[in-house]
């Protein structure tokens, strides 16, 4: 760059891993300069959720850097810092302690000023991204799953997303773990066997039901794990595994109920909708089964091309929390 303009950073961080975008602030505009990835997130009140918090940031920053030095074939100068920042995080709650808490940990890596730094959840952020000033709704499910709106007041609503051990219907996790458990229903017999069985446990290097046990209770293995699973499910399911077919059809039933109650709570009667989050932008079965069972429920719904990301809608809140834009 010729001349010193603002940085700033958009945080989209999701439960396997997070991702950072840097962008200049040029002419009124955004324009990318790097973008870069690393671990994801925990709970903030987990028992090492500020660290994996911190280390989200910190290394999906350093991976953008490093685009941002490869694109432009220098050391980015220490000049051109973070202007203003903001993450969208799985497990924060808008308006709750945990927002605040957040924002003081993002300023605190990135040694900004709090005013300068939003936190919030990564559903928010999406929204933001897909719909920045339009109704819609954004259905989302990576490791876990949630599902927000807004209508054309501007009010919002969210339905689902509540953790695995609640609510983990319609998301990666839970089309894992579903598999695993007829798994072992099959093994015991209680279930007809087949080929999805034996695809999991080889993914695994497990021969027996008691290999899966003494896995599964590793303090290695969590629930990132489980979704990791997925596409094993979605891959038995597209060469004809009914078994297969039925865990992402509940999966997509448990989306579509959220979308339809989501319209409901916003008065959208023939919505905008968005897909988002690593389940339904990689695993064909599962996004058509949603898509059918979003369109049986909500008949008058679209899905048009939305033209942002989560990492886009956070650097519109860091904008937002910016003097850059007049407000």
């Amino acid at each position: 760059m010729n001349k010193q303009v603002p940085i700033l950073a958009g945080f989209d961080a999701g439960q396997t891993q997070c991702r950072c975008r840097l962008s200049a602030w040029e002419n009124g505009k955004l324009r990318t300069v790097g973008d870069g990835s690393g671990p994801g997130v925990s709970h903030l009140d987990a028992a090492d959720g500020e660290e994996r918090f911190r280390s989200a940031i910190r290394f999906s920053l350093d991976r953008a850097r490093l685009d941002w030095t490869q694109r432009c074939g220098r050391e980015p100068n220490k000049s051109e810092p973070i202007f203003a920042a903001a993450i969208g995080a799985s497990g924060i709650e808008a308006g709750t302690p945990l927002q605040e808490r957040g924002g003081a940990l993002l300023a605190s890596e990135l040694q900004l000023p709090e005013a300068r730094c939003l936190a919030t959840g990564d559903e928010r952020t999406a929204l933001r991204g897909a719909f920045p000033d339009q109704a819609g709704i954004v259905l989302i499910s990576g490791t876990g799953m949630i599902v927000v709106g807004r209508n054309a007041n501007g009010r919002e609503h969210r339905c689902g997303g509540w953790g695995w051990r609640l609510d983990g219907a319609g998301s990666a996790f839970d089309i894992g773990h579903e598999a695993l458990q007829l798994s072992v229903k099959m093994a015991d017999g209680r279930a007809p066997d087949g080929t999805l069985r034996q695809r999991l446990w080889d993914a695994l290097s497990c021969r027996s039901a008691a290999d899966l046990k003494a896995l599964l209770v590793s303090p290695n293995h969590g629930v990132a794990d489980h979704a990791r699973l997925a596409p094993l499910v979605d891959e038995a399911a597209a060469q004809g595994d009914t078994a297969a077919r039925a865990i992402l059809q509940r999966s997509a039933s448990a989306l579509a109920q959220a979308a339809a109650a989501t319209a409901k709570a916003l008065d959208l009667h023939t919505p905008s909708l968005a897909a988002r989050g690593g389940a339904l932008e990689h695993l064909a079965e599962f996004r058509q089964l949603v898509h059918q069972t979003v369109f049986d429920l909500l008949p008058g719904s679209n899905w048009p091309s939305a033209p942002g990301d989560a990492c886009d809608g956070a650097l519109a809140c860091a904008v937002d929390r910016s003097p850059l834009k007049p407000h």
